[in-house]
């Protein structure tokens, strides 16, 4: 049987019990109430009743391994970065569907961005007592430093989202308004980008609206929604940084939009003006494209507390001279005690009734609302109006109601939807599970325009646990996708594009990562390498040349923290824990880590290709924990290794900017220390000629030179002929001499360089030094030692050092870090002023 047909019959009523109290059915997705196909999944009947569990199956593994490439990922509040899910199964609405809920859309929005104008200038509503002031004033959302009639902005609201969700009858109603940073645009078009690769004939048959349009009307917005008439407006989206919840979609908007992501440390206000920080100068910025919230975002009159935002932002704001997207203040429209008084509000304001319902929704700051809510307490979801929708739900009556009492406006009871259902594909089977539809409106051009389509959420108790991408079909083939048929000229001026030194440093530290995973790398499928062999020949000189190298892996990645259990469990033990523990500073997975980390804060100027790469690293580091089969081991060690030199090329194909000459920077000054941190661990002492030979074969492939030795010295493995390849060498991309050159020529080709600065003297006088020394003088033998080349290497391994500190304050320090404002000892001495 396929996936549709059996859900169909699972089905045993074309509705289901919802469980609620008061809702006796849920509204079904794809079936209707005579058990066949809804209207909007007829035209795809002949694909879609055709799939087959192992089809879903498929698709659903390989939307889990396309997710993974494109690094998608989702942080929950308190948790670490996880994976974002989503569900083979569309959510699909046809035309003559959609068409009632875009106009009702695009009045809402209109409706919102009014009463936000009325708010912050006239106040009429709360005048007039449209609007209660006690729902409206206590609301933390609601920003007086920015309440002025002389200062208001006509179209404060230029991006809306909208949560939705059908009742029993199918009806939509809102859930929830997003105005004070909506999210989900960038994963709702990566959904689509996953779905239509994934299922391509069922996607081509649709007939869909594609999504792209409105990325191009947004663009437009945001650009035209500059103060004055500037020819390039610079448009900038804030973000709070890669831990941000949603820090996936800030990066993905960026990107797709062409404009720079920035943190607050990149801006500052100067004279009244928005200036991002540019190479020692400063660059004017014209709008904001706003992912921190209001209360945050400027730490001088808002939250004093934040080091999120632009001190000075909201005089900015005042003046005219930025345009913030949304407007701040705009969070107040999240305000649930709101939704009562909307269907009034409409009438005032537009002289029209409302068209899209909300849920029905009790303000208790009313003596009527809170008698309703106290009298169905039962049957109500309570939530307070400034809080998530389920930080309530677990609480006791006999805990709620004195809290309701105390402060009776700061809460809001809501009828419970039972949600519509949709096949969700679990365990090999499809379930109907509960779902949530958020819909996106612009400002684009005199008028709102939501988007066709959204993103949809499989719910449980509440919370998201899966999205869906939306489908929306086209009334004919050949209209117009998102009923854009041309979107209106933004610039024909070339953009400047700039790098702000935050953007250096994560580049930075992407080379040293990178190539500190590399090396790591290499020097264990050498040791690998040699331990299979004392294996196969265990009475070999292999045990002191295996000790060696694993000498030189500790040195690297640090004494290994197995206890003396786990150290009985062999060598491969070791390897695991090299390979796949986070927590051992110096092992493969902490740089990893380092590396993601780096990654996540330049997402916005990288190709997908860089997720890609490591996505084949985190399937190669999934199976080295699953094996314990030693050459799967040495296997998955080398994947991992593939996806490293992965980055590689796709660094090669980037603009030669400065982002790509810093990672040159950190990526050679990683190897260089790299080199002779391996060099001191394995060539320093005398072992005798057996054991140097295969310590000094390890080393050469470890340093990928092997097969440049074999070629130029005929087999004979020599400390001079070793180290004259990996230090003096300058045509050897492995050797110290070229990692320096390299290093040299890189920071010469950054803003702040002048040729004289300390990064560019301090390598200067390393390659003189390297120039200098003698390879004879680095091989002489002092007892059983080589102490001329143990101070060499210590003296560059310092030296080195020196230069990553130099480079970091020259290239990477924007200033001191951003401090509280009572932390300030100005602040201190006024406190303690009598």
């Amino acid at each position: 049987m396929t996936v549709l047909r059996e859900y169909a019959a699972g089905l045993t009523q074309p509705t289901l019990d919802s469980g609620t109290a008061g809702a006796t059915a849920r509204y079904d997705e794809v079936v209707g109430p005579d058990g066949g196909l809804r209207a909007s999944w007829k035209g795809l009947a002949e694909l879609a009743v055709s799939i087959t569990p192992d089809d879903l199956r498929r698709v659903g593994d390989e939307i889990a391994r396309a997710l993974e490439d494109d690094g998608v990922t989702y942080t929950r509040p308190g948790e670490r970065a996880g994976p974002w899910r989503l569900d083979p199964v569309p959510v699909v609405i046809d035309a003559a569907q959609w068409a009632p809920l875009e106009i009702g859309l695009a009045q809402r929005a209109e409706l919102l961005n009014a009463v936000l104008a009325d708010l912050y200038g006239e106040q009429r509503l709360l005048a007039d007592g449209v609007l209660p002031a006690a729902a409206v004033l206590g609301h933390p959302g609601f920003l007086r430093v920015v309440a002025r009639p002389s200062a208001v902005d006509p179209r404060p609201l230029v991006l809306a989202a909208t949560d939705l969700g059908r009742d029993e009858r199918g009806e939509w109603r809102v859930l929830a308004d997003r105005a004070q940073a909506p999210s989900g645009l960038g994963y709702a078009m990566e959904n689509r980008r996953v779905i239509s690769r994934v299922q391509p004939e069922l996607y081509r048959e649709a007939g869909l609206h594609r999504m792209e349009p409105f990325f191009s009307a947004l663009r437009s917005a945001l650009l035209q929604s500059a103060p004055g008439d500037l020819a390039d407006p610079r448009v900038v989206v804030l973000s709070p940084g890669s831990q941000s919840e949603t820090s996936y979609d800030q990066a993905f908007i960026a990107s797709a939009l062409g404009f720079p992501l920035v943190q607050g440390s990149d801006l500052v206000v100067r004279d009244g003006w928005v200036q991002m920080r540019v190479f020692g100068r400063l660059e004017r910025v014209d709008v904001i494209l706003r992912r921190v919230d209001a209360a945050w975002s400027d730490p001088l009159e808002l939250r004093g507390d934040s080091r999120l935002g632009v001190a000075g932002l909201v005089e900015a704001v005042r003046r005219g001279r930025v345009r913030v997207v949304n407007g701040l203040g705009a969070g107040v429209l999240e305000n649930p005690a709101l939704l009562p008084y909307l269907p009034a509000v409409c009438e005032a304001l537009l002289g029209e009734p409302l068209r899209l319902p909300s849920v029905s929704t009790w303000w208790c700051g009313e003596p009527d609302g809170l008698e309703h809510v106290l009298d169905h307490l039962d049957t109500l979801q309570v939530r307070r109006i400034d809080g998530p929708a389920v930080d309530l739900s677990g609480l006791r009556r006999q805990h709620l109601v004195p809290m309701l009492l105390a402060e009776p406006h700061r809460f809001v009871g809501q009828q419970r939807l039972p949600l519509s259902q949709s096949p969700t594909w679990e365990s090999g089977t499809a379930v109907p599970r509960p779902l949530t539809l958020r819909a996106f409106t612009l400002r684009y051009g005199s008028a709102y325009r939501p988007l066709v389509g959204g993103l949809a959420s499989i719910v449980e108790d509440g919370v998201s646990i899966a999205s869906k991408d939306v489908w929306v079909l086209k009334a004919e083939p050949d209209a117009p996708d998102q009923g854009l048929s041309d979107v209106l000229p933004m610039t024909n001026t070339r953009a400047t594009t700039a790098t702000v030194p935050r953007i250096l440093e994560d580049m930075f530290w992407f080379g040293r990562y990178a190539e500190r995973a590399e090396d790591l790398l290499r020097l264990v499928l050498a040791a690998h390498a040699l331990a299979e062999d004392f294996r196969n020949r265990p009475r070999s000189t292999g045990a002191a040349g295996l000790d060696v190298v694993m000498g030189a892996l500790s040195r690297l990645a640090g004494p290994s923290p197995l206890d003396g259990a786990d150290a009985a469990a062999g060598l491969d033990a070791e390897f695991r824990s090299i390979l796949v523990d986070p927590a051992r500073t110096g092992s493969a997975a902490h740089a990893f880590d380092g590396l993601r980390g780096a990654l996540n804060g330049v997402r916005d100027q990288l190709s997908l290709d860089v997720w890609r790469s490591l996505g084949a690293i985190d399937r190669a580091t999934a199976t080295v924990g699953i094996t314990a089969r030693s050459h799967l081991v040495a296997e998955s060690a080398g994947r991992m290794l593939t996806g490293v030199l992965s980055l590689q090329g796709v660094t090669a194909s980037m603009i030669r900017d400065p982002g790509w000459h810093m990672i040159a920077v950190g990526r050679y000054l990683e190897r260089a220390l790299q080199v002779c941190h391996l060099l001191a661990a394995t060539t320093t002492l005398r072992r005798g000629m057996d054991v140097d030979r295969e310590v000094l074969n390890a080393v050469l492939v470890a340093a990928e030179s092997a097969v440049t030795h074999r070629r130029r010295y005929r087999g004979s493995v020599r400390p001079g002929g070793v180290l004259e390849l990996l230090v003096a060498d300058a045509s050897n991309p492995r050797s110290l001499a070229f990692s320096l050159e390299q290093v040299a020529e890189h920071l010469a080709a950054l803003p702040a360089s002048t040729g004289s600065s300390r990064p560019e003297r301090l390598v200067a006088d390393l390659r003189a030094e390297l120039g200098e020394t003698e390879i004879a003088t680095l091989v002489a033998i002092g007892g059983e030692t080589r102490p001329n080349l143990e101070e060499f290497l210590a003296q560059q391994l310092g030296q080195l050092q020196r230069v990553s500190d130099a480079v970091a304050e020259l290239h990477l320090t924007t200033g001191p870090a951003p401090r509280p404002l009572a932390d300030l000892a100005l602040v201190d001495s006024l406190e303690a002023t009598p």
